[in-house]
């Protein structure tokens, strides 16, 4: 991890290009930054600036421009990248949520079915979610895991869902939950 301490408004503005350029070739645009942490995108660009400083964003010019992470961002926020890495899909309500896969699911309580959730730490946009949600998640590619909830609660900053778990399963059929 990098010794680059971030201010936590840079935190969130560095965190939220991170999740958001995530599987796409185009710089991500300040007012996509912007409505995914609800700021305003003048507050992204002053932040710009001084996250260009470090040397962790660069920024692209023309109409189709905005911002692409560095490496440095994602060894300062203590992230690998996901590149020619395997995804875990997201479903939403039954319909595949673009853009977004799992990259850690953390179970609390699987001894007691009634009481278990779930924090999924996503890459890709938080916004497409909300409390009450049902989502579905997986296979993941090392187990097969499909796990499905209700979304309790966001969480921007962390780019995670809270889920209280209804269904796990493997791809044997076996009911984890």
């Amino acid at each position: 991890m990098s010794d680059i301490q971030l201010s936590s408004s840079q935190g969130r503005v560095l965190t939220a290009l991170v999740n958001l350029s995530e599987g796409r070739d185009a710089p991500v645009q300040g007012r996509e930054i912007a409505d995914a942490i609800d700021r305003n995108p003048g507050t992204v660009r002053n932040r710009m600036g001084s996250l260009r400083t470090l040397g962790l964003v660069e920024g692209v010019a023309g109409p189709d421009g905005g911002y692409v992470p560095t490496d440095g961002a994602y060894d300062t926020l203590g992230i690998e990248r996901l590149e020619d890495a395997a995804t875990t899909p997201v479903e939403r309500e039954g319909a595949p949520v673009e853009d977004v896969t799992v990259a850690e699911i953390d179970l609390s309580s699987v001894a007691n079915p009634e009481l278990c959730r779930a924090e999924l730490v996503i890459r890709g946009p938080v916004a497409p979610f909300d409390t009450g949600d049902h989502v579905t998640v997986g296979p993941t590619p090392a187990t097969g895991l499909r796990l499905s909830g209700v979304v309790d609660a966001t969480n921007v900053d962390g780019n995670s869902l809270l889920v209280r778990v209804d269904g796990m399963e493997t791809p044997a059929g076996g009911s984890a939950a």
